[in-house]
């Protein structure tokens, strides 16, 4: 690999997030050279101040030329799709962390995972692969967060959560120390977690019950 190539990065998926992660990869000044896949090019040729180059399935071609990858959808499944995708291929998939984010040198950062503007992420904290930290998010000490989850902006998990693979901490949301959240939950923006979420649950309000429930 060049020393050019190394510093090339293409982002897949060029909506909202894509271009979030794009802006912190460029504030982080790891990357000369940034540019899109979306699958609506041609006719979306570009975003904000980079180039679309192609639609997804030209990920196999790029390879060579850009050797580092980043996911730029927020859709968990499909970003947890799209990272096994893009390991087959060859690609790289560094963290990508704003410089503005708090990422302590003792928290644990897997593949694909970005840290954006404001962040923080703790001592011992595990983020697995795939991984959104958004804006102003607080993943505390201890913390494991698990393939291909997202934790919105201004969302905040105490010391020793545990969120598995898939899940979606909405904006806002709290969740007190040493819960679990299973796999593939949605917590509701602005809810506070005080017990314990079983698998693909959806829980909304303080504190945050199910969201079928009647009050």
């Amino acid at each position: 690999m060049s020393k050019s190539q190394s510093k090339r990065l293409l982002v897949l998926g060029a909506g909202g997030h894509g271009k979030v992660v794009a802006d912190a990869a460029r504030a982080s000044g790891q990357w000369d050279e940034i540019a899109f896949l979306d699958d609506r090019y041609p006719a979306l040729g570009r975003v904000a101040a980079w180039p679309v180059v192609g639609r997804f399935a030209d990920a196999r071609a790029l390879v060579t030329e850009y050797p580092q990858a980043a996911l730029g959808v927020g859709d968990n499944r499909f970003r947890a799709e799209l990272l096994q995708t893009l390991q087959s291929l060859g690609f790289a998939l560094p963290a990508i962390v704003h410089p503005t984010a708090a990422l302590s040198p003792d928290a644990r950062v897997g593949s694909g995972v970005v840290i954006f503007a404001q962040a923080v992420v703790n001592i011992d904290a595990v983020l697995k692969d795939g991984v959104i930290v958004n804006s102003a998010a607080v993943v505390e000490h201890d913390c494991q967060v698990g393939t291909a989850c997202h934790i919105s902006p201004g969302a905040a998990l105490a010391g020793g959560v545990q969120v598995d693979d898939l899940s979606w901490i909405g904006m806002g949301a709290v969740v007190r120390q040493g819960v679990r959240i299973g796999r593939h939950v949605h917590v509701g923006a602005g809810a506070a977690v005080i017990s314990d979420v079983v698998d693909g649950e959806t829980v909304v309000g303080v504190p945050a019950h199910p969201m079928e429930d009647k009050e």
